[in-house]
């Protein structure tokens, strides 16, 4: 990367110009980039999608480098065909924990005799779009995240405008107006992966500006930014979520011909007990969701709730832990959870987490370093 830039000091070069000369993907070229600008070993511009230049520190990176010279590492295009003509004999990449970028550890799942990021990396390979539908936290996104470093996410929602997907002017400091380019733009410039998180929350007129870059064309025109066109890089890839049971969300027959492969995503309970999270709160929750399966309860624990109930626990304590478990329910569904909650953990009673009633001045603890006392001392 160094000695590419170094070679051409005069030029400024896209992710796209770096990985066609370089023979690599996007996201590493992208990394590798990043981490030269981090050094001050490259110099960083654009105000659509980022362009890199050499700088007077270029040529020395250059030198102590290792550059794989171009047709080293075949293109990610060129990859889909080798894997997709003999799957079975292909090794799977990780089925152990997979730290996200954020820190947190994700645990592969078995998808279609795979490890999930194993299935979804292929698919990426051979450009087959998915969609990911279940209730909320039970990982759609944690999956997504483990399976592609170079991701970049749309938080949809009913407010997600065309401009929050391929970009909208922006004053900048010196009051002019730029255009800042919107991640579909920048992951299809870049050669990334896309998840468009809650998709069928986004209105259909809105997500028809993503459908010509998931199709034949593979590219999009920016009518906000003079009508420019943006080509998809080798790499580029779409990926949605869908929670069927959010208000709102409808999976039209548009979004949905869009994606080749659907995929069902629920809560893996063995996994939370081998979390070891409260073997009684795995049971409510479990027989929770069967009840949600046969459509007597509109609402189930999922593994996120569950992760949130053993921090609880390791902070509050159990009873306070059962208490905000059952609060966080939906009302409709409360006096359900509160039952079960009730005859697994054994107790007598159980409702919300509420502040109750307020203790004497005496009963509470200050903080370390307060000054409470010294105040009171001097309002007298």
């Amino acid at each position: 990367m160094a000695r590419l830039l170094a070679d051409r000091p005069a030029d400024t070069l896209t992710i796209g110009d770096m990985a066609r000369q370089l023979g690599h993907s996007h996201g590493a070229v992208r990394n590798a980039a990043l981490t030269l600008v981090r050094r001050g070993e490259a110099d960083q511009g654009g105000s659509g999608q980022p362009e890199f230049r050499a700088n007077a520190k270029t040529a020395a990176a250059a030198q102590a480098a290792v550059i794989s010279p171009p047709g080293t590492h075949s293109p990610r295009a060129q990859a889909a065909t080798a894997r997709t003509t003999s799957p079975a004999a292909a090794t799977p990449r990780q089925t152990g924990p997979i730290r996200r970028a954020g820190g947190q550890l994700y645990h592969p799942r078995e998808l279609a005799d795979l490890p999930d990021v194993e299935a979804l990396n292929r698919l990426r390979d051979a450009d087959v779009p998915v969609l990911l539908y279940g209730p909320p936290g039970t990982g759609k996104t944690s999956l997504v995240e483990a399976a592609f470093e170079d991701l970049l996410t749309v938080a949809g929602d009913g407010d997600t405008t065309v401009g929050d997907l391929v970009g909208e002017y922006t004053q900048g400091d010196a009051g002019a107006y730029v255009f800042q380019y919107g991640p579909l733009v920048t992951a299809m410039t870049e050669g990334r992966a896309l998840l468009i998180d809650d998709a069928t929350l986004i209105s259909p007129k809105v997500l028809a500006a993503l459908y010509p870059a998931m199709d034949g064309r593979r590219q999009i025109q920016v009518k906000a930014h003079k009508g420019e066109t943006i080509k998809a890089e080798p790499g580029f890839y779409v990926v949605a979520g869908h929670n069927p049971g959010v208000h709102g969300a409808v999976l039209t027959e548009a979004l949905a011909s869009r994606f080749s492969v659907q995929i069902q995503i629920g809560t893996d309970y063995d996994l939370a007990l081998a979390l070891r999270i409260d073997a009684r709160v795995v049971r409510v929750a479990r027989h929770l969701a069967h009840q949600v399966e046969l459509g007597e309860l509109g609402w189930a624990p999922q593994l996120r709730e569950l992760l949130s109930y053993q921090k609880t626990e390791a902070v509050l304590g159990t009873k306070a832990a059962l208490a905000n478990l059952v609060g966080i329910a939906p009302l409709e569904d409360r006096d359900t959870v509160a039952a079960a909650v009730i005859k697994a953990a054994g107790v007598k009673k159980i409702a919300p987490l509420t502040l109750g009633k307020q203790l004497p001045a005496s009963a509470v603890r200050q903080p370390p370093g307060s000054t409470g006392s010294a105040h009171r001392g001097r309002s007298r």
